[in-house]
């Protein structure tokens, strides 16, 4: 039950007049006593919230950034119509800072044994799982003085994926991989261990190479041909510890992470390559393994979906033999992680060797903007003292990769805006050197 402020404003109206002429019980009385049963007869018209029919349908997914439209159906099964506002209610970070109280209530009247439909729009600012709360129906009699007021619990999820910003640089990597890949070049004569096809058998040709059992069927002699062998494995390690935690500009590291592995996993399935994801930091958050091309993508953006930064140090040792175990073939390992130096002296380093020996190793890793506009401040004695500790900070960076190159592996240092086109740019190098 509630008492609307259309009440207390007559009773607040009502209570001049008694002070005036008639100060007393008996004022009181002749002014309250009607507006009391004025109440009562609206709290009996207006109809009843507790055998109210809620369902929801909808979108059950979004993408970071986007709006998603969730539908409340009310049914209301009593004779007298319903006079309602709703409460949608939802995570905070299932609306922009501010928009909640416009986009969380309705108004809605509803006649005896007829059913409505209410909107709410999502635009939620946090990547994760949604949902909702509860919806929250005050009923009001058809004077507006008093309401019945209940709450109902209406299930529903909506799964916000990440952005995937980087998709734009895709178009522009696929084109320099079609002009590397073999499309736009000639096959060489018995190169590579994929069958191509088949073809006549010309004077010098390889005489290993000769299909019998296709000879046997044609009258001229069949040679297969070979191109070199498109199916690598990727195997994606996303490091989901405590470094990944720290926030350049308005996000954390692992999201910048998350995004440059997407558009390297978009741009390796075009290319024919197997995508396997991994995300660890004392345990195993996400896996996904064995996808087709076309369900790579998907597969990855929902489980990257959940995924949060854990405030724990990463196990590099876990993290090392869960990768060899997930990628038991050679393949080419994307561990994207931090190039501070205590993390990767202490943990990665004594175990690098156990995935070097059997893999190609990339690290990847997000650099803080911030950092290189402090290295050019200049003007006062603070902005050197921050020009010298951003020179120290990019200095011990560089003597990381550094180590970090002298065991083989590749290393890519960029901005969040950077890191994903760079992280493709390696890989495509590293394809077009034949080292995959």
């Amino acid at each position: 039950m509630a008492l609307t402020g259309r009440a207390a404003l007559l009773a607040a109206l009502g209570a001049l007049p008694v002070g005036i002429w008639e100060p007393g019980w008996t004022g009181v009385l002749a002014v309250n006593a009607p507006l009391a049963v004025a109440c009562a007869c609206d709290f009996a018209l207006a109809a009843p919230v507790r055998h109210l029919g809620l369902t929801r349908s909808g979108d059950t997914s979004v993408r970071l950034g986007d709006t998603v439209d969730v539908t409340l159906t009310i049914t209301n099964p009593s004779r007298r119509p319903l006079r309602a506002r709703i409460r949608d209610a939802w995570p905070p970070s299932s609306w922009q800072p501010g928009t909640e109280g416009e986009a969380s209530r309705h108004r809605l009247v509803i006649p005896a044994g007829e059913r409505r439909r209410v909107t709410t729009r999502l635009r939620p600012t946090r990547r994760g799982d949604r949902h909702a709360d509860r919806v929250t129906v005050r009923s009001y009699g058809p004077l507006g003085l008093f309401a019945r007021q209940g709450t109902h619990k209406v299930p529903w999820a909506v799964r916000v994926l990440p952005p995937f910003t980087s998709r734009k640089h895709l178009p522009s990597k696929l084109a320099r991989l079609r002009d590397m890949d073999g499309r736009t070049s000639v096959l060489t004569r018995g190169e590579g261990t994929e069958f191509d096809s088949l073809r006549e058998y010309v004077p010098g040709d390889d005489t290993r190479s000769i299909d019998w059992r296709a000879t046997a069927r044609q009258s001229a002699v069949a040679v297969r041909t070979w191109r070199p062998e498109r199916d690598r494995r990727i195997l994606l390690v996303l490091d989901t510890g405590r470094t990944s935690a720290g926030r350049v500009g308005d996000a954390p590291r692992l999201d910048a992470s998350m995004d440059a592995a997407l558009l390297l996993a978009a741009l390796a399935s075009r290319a024919g390559d197997r995508v396997d994801l991994l995300a660890y930091d004392r345990q195993l958050r996400a896996l996904v393994q064995g996808r087709t091309a076309g369900d790579v993508l998907p597969s990855l953006v929902n489980a990257m979906a959940a995924l949060e930064p854990e405030l724990v140090e990463t196990d590099a040792r876990g993290l090392t033999a869960t990768a060899l175990r997930t990628a038991p073939r050679r393949s080419l390992i994307v561990l994207l992680t931090t190039l501070d130096a205590a993390p990767i002296e202490e943990g990665l380093l004594p175990v690098l060797a156990q995935l070097t020996q059997r893999h190609t190793v990339l690290l990847a890793s997000v650099a803080d903007p911030h950092t290189a506009g402090m290295a050019k401040a200049r003007g006062n004695t603070d902005a050197v003292y921050e020009a010298a500790a951003a020179a120290q900070a990019h200095a011990e960076r560089d003597r990381t990769a550094a180590q970090l190159r002298r065991h083989g592996v590749t290393v890519v240092d960029a901005t969040p805006d950077d890191l994903a086109p760079a992280l493709a740019d390696a890989y495509l190098a590293l394809k077009a050197a034949g080292r995959l």
